[in-house]
């Protein structure tokens, strides 16, 4: 294989994350971009998966045992693949265990529409191959995305916490606090920009949470770490909290900023 990623297949590419990577490869002078999408076909597999250097599975973590055996009975033996679920365990696992070739994970910690003051960070789990896993990284890096490496079990509980965590105590509060009219005539306006903040989750993406939530091996954990910080509430150790949260600013971290 040539020290060089210019011939991409994209399974998933009608996909939210998979339309917004084909889009942005398209536009690459000199990268050759192919797209496949539901329903899979083997013929049709074969036919644009030819001197392919990598396939992005833009797919959910629960198609990821169907689908990989479909695409790389396909590939040549020095093809990558690469996945960009937001966990990385089980996928790594499958990746692994269905192909004997190169293997990365990727998280890309933002959506198909990016906020542009937000920097387009990408999580990358080595599976198998030092060599592709670098051609990978200077490749993203090379678009100008903001890669990091981590273990699948680093990010995996990481991610319980950033979103498994955020998706299911904004569900409970918000369930906490449904189905009584009496409380509407007191929404501050902190109240109404929390619930704003929540619509999409709840009303839009819930199903996606709940799978990613479900699929995180590190999910209950989580749960039971901040269940921990209600009992403090509740025993009105306030204080002790405050300053715990405190953390976030007094350090000095970079977050705010993007870095």
């Amino acid at each position: 294989m040539r020290n060089k990623i210019n011939n991409i297949l994209i399974i998933g590419h009608k996909g939210a994350m998979g339309n917004y990577f084909f889009n942005k490869f398209k536009s690459i002078k000199n990268i050759e971009v192919r797209g496949i999408d539901r329903p899979l076909d083997g013929s049709k597999i074969r036919a644009n998966s030819r001197d392919i250097n990598m396939v992005l599975f833009c797919i959910p973590v629960q198609a990821m045992e169907e689908v990989i055996p479909q695409v790389v009975c396909h590939l040549r033996p020095n093809t990558i693949i690469v996945d960009i679920c937001s966990v990385k365990v089980i996928p790594m696992k499958t990746m692994l265990r269905h192909y004997p070739g190169p293997v990365i994970g990727t998280h890309p910690l933002f959506g198909p529409n990016p906020d542009p003051d937000f920097p387009l960070k990408i999580a990358m789990v080595r599976g198998r191959g030092e060599v592709e896993f670098n051609m990978v990284k200077e490749f993203f890096n090379s678009l100008g995305f903001l890669t990091f490496d981590c273990s699948a079990r680093e990010h995996d509980q990481a991610m319980a916490f950033i979103q498994g965590l955020n998706f299911v105590t904004t569900l409970s509060y918000v369930a906490a606090v449904s189905e009584d009219e009496t409380l509407v005539k007191f929404i501050t306006p902190s109240f109404e920009r929390r619930l704003k903040a929540a619509k999409k989750m709840i009303t839009q993406d819930a199903y996606l949470f709940q799978t990613l939530f479900e699929t995180n091996p590190y999910s209950h954990n989580a749960v039971k770490r901040f269940r921990s910080f209600l009992n403090l509430a509740s025993a009105g150790e306030l204080d002790l909290l405050i300053q715990k949260a405190w953390w976030w600013w007094e350090k000095g971290l970079k977050w705010e900023d993007g870095a």
